[in-house]
C-alpha cells in the first residue's frame, strides 16, 4: 500500500469554517496598525513641514498604543472582543478624523496631540486574530502552523501598510493616506465582529471580580522584555538603512533593503509553520534568538548597497522563528482567561522596542556616524539573548490549565 502524500498544513487550517473570514477581515482591520504611524508622519510633515513635529505627534499615538491596547485586551478577556472593540474602534476612528481635519485646517497644534492620543484607544487586531486561532486549535500542532501564518501575515501587513501610507500621502494629497487607513478600519473590524463564530468564549461569569494582570506572570515579562529588544533591531534597521544609503548617495534605496529585511522574515515563517518543529518552543526560542544575534553581526561592515541588502536579507530570517515561537509560548503558559491581554503585552514589547531603538539608533547615527547605527542592532539581539537565556527556566515550566494535563508519575 503505497504512502500518503504530506498535506498542506495551511488548506488544513483554513478548511476549518470561519478562518478565511475572519483572517481576511483581521488582515484589513489590522493595515491601520502599520498605515498610522507612519502615515502621521507623511501628512504632518507636509502640512506642517516640521518633522519634529510629525515624529512627536506620531510617537504620542505609538507609545499611548503601546500603553493602553493591553488594558483593552483585558477587558476583551473579561467582556469578549464584539462587546470591547466596537466602542473602542468608534473612538479611535473619530480620533483619527479629528487628527486629519487638524492637520488640514490648520489647528493649534496641542489638538494634534490631543487627537493622536485618544486614537491611540485602536485594539491590537494581531493579538484578536491570534486568539481566534488558539480558541479552535488549542493544545493541537495546527496552532503552531496558525501563528506562522499570523506573523507572515504581520509582515505583509507592514510592507503593504507603510508602503501604501506614504504612496497616498505623496501621489494625492497629505492626509489621503491617514484618510484611508481611517476609513478602512470601522470596515474591516466590523467584517471580523460580525462573525461570532469564531469569537473566543468569554471565561468569566457575570459579576466576578477582575483577576491579575498578565503582564504580572513571569513568563509574559520574559518574552515582553526580549522582544523589546528584537523591536530595537526592527527599527535600528530601518533608520541606519537609511542613513547609510543617503551617505552613499543612493537615498531610493533604503525602501528596497527594507522590504528585503521583511522578505527574509516572510519566506522563513512560512517555512517553518509548514515544517512544524516538534522540538520544545522554549528550545526553539532559545536557537531563534541566537540566531538573529549572529546574523546581526554582519551589519556593520555592510559598506555597498548590495552587500547592505544582503547582510539585512539575512539579519531578517530569524524575526518569524522569534515571533513564532514566542507567541506559541504565551499559548503554553498563560491561562487562557487572559490570553488575549498576554498576546497584546507581547506586541506591545515590540512598539515600545521599536520606539527606543528608533531613538537611540538616531542618536547614534548623528554622533557616531551611519555606519555605526547597526550596533544597536548587535547589541540588542545580544541583550534578547541574554534575556531568553536566563529565562529557559521558566519558560520550560508548566503549561497554562489545560483541560486534560497529562498523568505525572507520584513522587
Amino acid at each position: 500500500m503505497s504512502t500518503p502524500s504530506p498535506s498542506n498544513p495551511y488548506k488544513e487550517i483554513f478548511s476549518v469554517p470561519g478562518t478565511k473570514g475572519f483572517s481576511a477581515a483581521g488582515f484589513l482591520a489590522r493595515l491601520p496598525v502599520a498605515m498610522a504611524p507612519i502615515g502621521i508622519v507623511a501628512m504632518l510633515s507636509q502640512t506642517h513641514g516640521e518633522y519634529w513635529l510629525a515624529g512627536a505627534v506620531s510617537a504620542t499615538y505609538a507609545l499611548t498604543n503601546a500603553l493602553i491596547a493591553p488594558q483593552i485586551s483585558r477587558l476583551v478577556d473579561r467582556f469578549g472582543q464584539s462587546a470591547v472593540l466596537t466602542p473602542t474602534t468608534i473612538l479611535s476612528v473619530v480620533a483619527f478624523l479629528m487628527l486629519i481635519a487638524s492637520a488640514h485646517q490648520g489647528w493649534p497644534a496641542w489638538t494634534l496631540f490631543a487627537a493622536a492620543f485618544l486614537a491611540a484607544a485602536m485594539p491590537s487586531m494581531p493579538a484578536m486574530l491570534r486568539a481566534r486561532w488558539t480558541e479552535i486549535f488549542r493544545d493541537r500542532p495546527e496552532l503552531n502552523t496558525a501563528f506562522a501564518f499570523e506573523s507572515a501575515a504581520d509582515e505583509l501587513v507592514y510592507i503593504a501598510g507603510a508602503s501604501l501610507s506614504v504612496g497616498l500621502a505623496v501621489a494625492l494629497f497629505p492626509e489621503a493616506g491617514m484618510l484611508a487607513s481611517t476609513l478602512g478600519t470601522p470596515v474591516g473590524t466590523l467584517a471580523f465582529v460580525l462573525q461570532r463564530g469564531t469569537e473566543p468564549a468569554v471565561p468569566h461569569v457575570a459579576g466576578s471580580p477582575p483577576q491579575k494582570s498578565a503582564i504580572r506572570l513571569r513568563p509574559v515579562q520574559i518574552i515582553t522584555l526580549a522582544l523589546v529588544f528584537v523591536g530595537c533591531t526592527f527599527a535600528t534597521a530601518e533608520v541606519s538603512t537609511v542613513a547609510i544609503t543617503k551617505n552613499l548617495g543612493q537615498p531610493n534605496a533604503a525602501s528596497l533593503v527594507i522590504g528585503v529585511y521583511a522578505v527574509g522574515s516572510f519566506v522563513v515563517g512560512l517555512i517553518l509553520g509548514a515544517l512544524n518543529p516538534k522540538m520544545a518552543l522554549h528550545r526553539q526560542l532559545m536557537i531563534a534568538v541566537v540566531v538573529l544575534a549572529l546574523t546581526a553581526l554582519p551589519l556593520p561592515f555592510a559598506g555597498t548597497v548590495p552587500l547592505l541588502a544582503a547582510a539585512v536579507f539575512l539579519s531578517g530570517i530569524a524575526i518569524s522563528p522569534t515571533f513564532i515561537t514566542a507567541f506559541g509560548l504565551i499559548e503554553r503558559r498563560v491561562p487562557a482567561a487572559m490570553l488575549t491581554e498576554g498576546i497584546t503585552w507581547v506586541t506591545t514589547g515590540i512598539g515600545i522596542g521599536m520606539a527606543l531603538g528608533a531613538f537611540v539608533a538616531g542618536w547614534v547615527v548623528d554622533t557616531f556616524g551611519a555606519q555605526n547605527g547597526f550596533w544597536v542592532s548587535v547589541a540588542a539581539s545580544l541583550a534578547t539573548v541574554l534575556t531568553i537565556g536566563l529565562g529557559q527556566g521558566t519558560l520550560s515550566g508548566k503549561d497554562r490549565d489545560a483541560p486534560c494535563p497529562l498523568p505525572q508519575a507520584a513522587e
